[in-house]
């Protein structure tokens, strides 16, 4: 089964797994159709004729409706019952490589002229389905999965960035990605600038010639800031610059952020959409319609050495063949999500199991009902810390306050289920606090169906400096709280019983 543009000089072969990188609702009813079709008769040479002898010919039902919604999509995307068995739920594809029919479909797959599985540290099958899966609900053309957030943000970072470039983000921000930003890259040589999340001013002024993206979290991680999305897409795009948002802590549920003018979304999908604390994973996720050939990105539009001369944009890009072959030529391609995997993933490796692709699968399943939850619960959790005597402050947009009209514009549907609270007896109480909850668990982890509680600046955050934790949201007094599935009275209990020590 091949697929061959006369005009380019970089012939195609689509075989069964020519929907690796595209999400579900990419294609229109007929191309899939006619891919269903094709695949299937591609296939009947290599299903044992015990199966074969049993099927009537026609597809299996279970499929995710071409207009389906966020909660159908979440059962749904990415995943069509097995052709061979009909198994509904993703079967997990735990084999490191791949049969390759002959030596040139093989060296037609390692020289990106196929898709296809090769190897387990690239994609593997129960992973792709679950890349489908983010693509969808992101709204996003492309996603890869990997071994963890720090990961996704890593292999992001390495398409876009070389010795001596440099990116803007805010200064609302996990401690892990301040340290990874400050520490961790600055070996590699690659230079960022701190701001603050409300002064665009600052952050537009930090662009320099060598700037490469501008990055924010969508709600902040710890304080449960919303971000101005858009104010921040504005800013990159009138430098030529993506922006790139960590929408972990919110979830496509609560926010979209390609809907407000993102170019690559990460996450970690550790937290609230695995959900379960269960199962370490990251994603990159695609908008797919950036422009990469500005210049400004070399790795992405110059020629690779890896393939022989490839400029991946313009093969793989929005303007590019592959585009065409999916009928999204002029609207969206996937450059960066192939430069990520055929690049970064394949040289350091920070692949995710297949068994944990299906852990966070099975998680997503029930994401829009356990993130109303959480936000329903933390609203509750958050009203009762605001009057009790021993709290000074309580950060949550849900309550009102200059964050509020954000999160209105935002994500509507809740504030999320994370945010922090400080307490009068300071650094003391607050390590008092977590030592004496009984139900809580005290645990450096968000997103959990657990409710679990941190004190940052003895944990997360200890490694920074008190300005960096100030600017941060993790005063020595914070509290952070993520907010589980438990009836609300039973954590507002343990909360009052602990604080009855401090």
């Amino acid at each position: 089964l091949k697929w061959s543009q006369n005009s380019c000089k970089y012939p195609l072969q689509l075989d069964l797994s020519a929907m690796l990188f595209v999400r579900s609702a990419g294609l229109r009813h007929g191309q899939k159709a006619v891919l269903s079709r094709l695949a299937m008769r591609q296939m009947d040479g290599q299903v044992p004729a015990l199966y074969r002898g049993f099927s009537s010919g026609k597809e299996f039902g279970g499929r995710c409706p071409e207009d389906a919604g966020f909660a159908t999509k979440c059962l749904y995307a990415g995943q069509e019952p097995d052709p061979v068995t009909g198994a509904r739920t993703c079967p997990i594809t735990m084999s490191t490589g791949f049969v390759f029919k002959d030596s040139e479909d093989a060296a037609a797959k390692f020289a990106l002229q196929a898709f296809g599985p090769i190897y387990t540290r690239i994609t593997n099958p129960t992973s792709d389905a679950l890349e489908k899966k983010i693509a969808a609900l992101e709204g996003g053309m492309a996603a890869v999965a990997v071994s963890c957030g720090h990961a996704a943000q890593l292999l992001a970072f390495s398409n876009l960035l070389e010795p001596g470039d440099h990116f803007v983000t805010t200064n609302k921000l996990y401690g892990g990605s301040v340290t990874q930003f400050a520490r961790q890259f600055k070996q590699f040589g690659w230079q960022v600038t701190f701001c603050d999340h409300e002064d665009f001013d600052a952050i537009e002024a930090a662009i320099t010639p060598k700037t490469k993206a501008v990055y924010c979290e969508s709600i902040a991680n710890p304080g449960g800031l919303v971000i101005d999305l858009q104010k921040l897409a504005d800013i990159a795009h009138r430098h030529g610059l993506p922006l790139i948002v960590d929408n972990t802590t919110a979830t496509p549920y609560l926010v979209r952020p390609f809907e407000h003018g993102a170019d690559i979304i990460v996450h970690s999908a550790t937290k609230a959409l695995g959900g379960h604390g269960n199962a370490m994973g990251g994603f990159i996720v695609e908008k797919g319609d950036f422009d990469w050939g500005s210049g400004k990105f070399p790795i992405l539009s110059e020629p690779c050495d890896s393939y022989h001369g490839m400029k991946i944009y313009e093969v793989f890009g929005k303007d590019g063949p592959v585009a065409d072959m999916f009928g999204t030529k002029g609207k969206t391609g996937m450059a960066f999500a192939i430069a990520a995997r055929t690049l970064g993933l394949r040289d350091m490796g920070m692949s995710i199991s297949p068994f944990n692709s299906f852990l966070i699968s099975m998680g997503m399943e029930t994401l829009p009902l356990r993130m109303q939850k959480h936000c329903d619960n933390t609203l509750a959790v958050a009203k009762h810390l605001e009057k009790h005597d021993k709290v000074s402050w309580v950060r949550y947009a849900g309550l009102g306050g200059p964050n509020y009209a954000l999160h209105q514009k935002y994500c509507p549907k809740g504030a999320g289920g994370l945010f922090t609270f400080g307490l009068k007896g300071g650094y003391t109480a607050g390590k008092t606090l977590v030592d004496s909850v009984k139900m809580i668990s005290l645990v450096a982890n968000l997103g959990d169906s657990r409710t679990l509680i941190a004190h940052p600046a003895s944990m997360m955050h200890s490694q920074l400096t008190e300005e960096q934790r100030q600017a941060a949201g993790a005063e020595t007094e914070t509290i952070r709280m993520s907010v589980g599935l438990e009836d609300e009275k039973d954590i507002i209990a343990d909360l009052d019983q602990a604080l009855a020590h401090c």
